[in-house]
């Protein structure tokens, strides 16, 4: 049996976010579509989402529907595209773009240098989706991350704005680093082979820093900023 996320992939572009979907009637990958947007409401929130239905023959009600749906969960549907003329017909009478531009990600990746070793990356400014940093070491940001963007650091991370996207620390395995964040609700959080259920947004958002326990169990709490030391 397919679970959703084989049947629907959700990615970061320029636009906004694109679900492209498996070989399935409709009813399959709406209902995982809807299914992966219930589950990270807050994730999804306010999101400008495109779809890109393949083959699938879609009549203008089928879009209507979905749409609607969409909008009353504050996401707003802007594009279908479709390899079927049916399709791209009622996504053009719902006045959708049928015609999206997906330009490979912005990958910033950062060579070690041995004579740096303890240094932190510094980056201020927000990452926006499809944003991907690889560095072998710490990576400290002053801005927010978006959902669609992605940190992956061999060393610990410290987000000073609001982390949405996907975090990975550790991601050579280390299991002694950490993610801190003023506002941790990242999409998706791993430390080393530790990895945490979407991690809700907060109403009141406090600062906090997840790690790997006693256990071996990633949990976050607390932070209190100042008291942490970066690792490497």
């Amino acid at each position: 049996m397919e679970t959703t996320t084989s049947i629907v992939q959700i990615k970061g572009i320029r636009d906004g976010l694109l679900a492209s979907f498996s070989d399935a009637a409709w009813e399959e990958q709406r209902a995982a579509l809807k299914e992966q947007i219930t589950e990270r409401a807050a994730f999804f929130q306010g999101a400008r989402l495109a779809l890109d239905v393949g083959t699938q023959i879609l009549k203008v009600n089928d879009l209507v529907d979905l749409r609607d749906w969409l909008s009353e969960r504050s996401l707003v549907l802007w594009a279908v595209v479709s390899e079927s003329p049916t399709t791209e017909k009622s996504a053009q009478l719902l006045g959708l773009a049928t015609r999206i531009s997906k330009p490979r990600p912005e990958e910033i990746r950062y060579e070690h240098d041995p004579a740096q070793d303890g240094a932190a990356l510094f980056v201020s400014k927000t990452l926006r989706s499809g944003t991907r940093i690889e560095y072998p070491g710490a990576v400290v940001l002053v801005g927010d991350l978006n959902p669609g963007a992605e940190i992956i650091a061999e060393g610990s991370v410290v987000v000073w704005g609001r982390a949405r996207g996907v975090i990975h620390a550790g991601a050579k395995g280390d299991r002694s680093a950490f993610v801190c964040a003023l506002d941790l609700s990242a999409s998706q959080l791993r430390i080393a082979d530790q990895t945490s259920a979407t991690l809700k947004a907060h109403k009141d958002p406090k600062p906090e820093i997840a790690s790997i326990n006693s256990d071996g169990k990633l949990q976050a709490e607390v932070w209190q900023p100042g008291e942490t030391t970066i690792r490497k």
